[in-house]
């Protein structure tokens, strides 16, 4: 098998999983399983967070399609393209985590970006947190972020029309 074609898989699932994550972070996360999410929006000095569960949902879905796509689990009804799903699938975690976990929520290392793409990112998920409970908000995805001076005036306009409570920080 060449391997541009799998490379390929694995490009295009990475790609995918922003708007998965998007969808599930701004409809699952900040809707019916806010529950798990909820700590992750409020101060505390936890290790870990009932939002983690999150990550082990994303590690059973790489592991399940890791599964699928192999003989050895499935034999004759393995379908090959579900390897490489899933090694995109857990690309994409681990991109989450440096970015997500480790860059903007500083859980693994401390560096703050003072300028370019990282400092967008930073922006964008910090304007994310601004509001206080799960309704409204901003910048749902992880790796791609919109410009912070276009997701503050969403937020302006949200808090204005009575959908979003903002933190003090951020008010104006």
């Amino acid at each position: 098998m060449s391997w541009l074609l799998p490379l390929l898989i694995v490009l295009a699932t990475v790609a995918m999983m922003e708007f998965v994550a998007w969808s599930s972070h701004k409809y699952v996360m900040h809707g019916f399983g806010w529950g798990w999410h909820r700590d992750h929006h409020e101060p505390h000095q936890k290790i870990l967070e009932k939002n983690d569960l999150y990550a082990i949902i994303g590690a059973a879905i790489s592991i399940g399609t890791f599964a699928w796509g192999s003989p050895l689990v499935m034999g004759a009804a393995a379908w090959w393209p579900a390897t490489w799903i899933g090694l995109g699938v857990l690309v994409y975690g681990v991109i989450y985590t440096l970015i997500h976990d480790g860059l903007v929520h500083q859980r693994y290392f401390r560096w703050v970006p003072k300028r370019g793409y990282a400092k967008r990112l930073v922006q964008a998920h910090k304007l994310h947190h601004a509001t206080i409970g799960k309704e409204g908000g901003v910048s749902f995805g992880f790796v791609l972020a919109r410009d912070p001076a276009a997701l503050k005036r969403d937020l302006k306009r949200q808090r204005q029309s009575g959908i979003a409570v903002l933190r003090d920080a951020v008010e104006d």
